[in-house]
């Protein structure tokens, strides 16, 4: 399934950075911005999440055009 959507690796990233990389950035110093690691961490994954929602997307919608020129090819 993921071979004709690679585009729906980007949706991995937020899951990537909140769960799977937690245990190694747990940490409250350094301080970073005034932050503690863990909370700049955190705020960083959370305005990435949206942009890899984003170009998980835009691979679809991308996909979804090129499949409807196909179509209309083979006709």
């Amino acid at each position: 399934m993921l071979r004709h959507r690679p585009h729906l690796l980007w949706l991995l990233v937020p899951f990537v950075l909140f769960l799977v990389a937690l245990p190694w950035v747990n940490r409250v110093r350094p301080v970073v911005l005034g932050l503690p690691f863990l909370a700049l961490w955190l705020l960083g994954a959370t305005l990435l999440t949206p942009l890899a929602a984003l170009l998980a997307w835009r691979g679809d919608q991308r996909l979804r055009r090129d499949r409807g020129r196909e179509r209309e090819r083979s006709r």
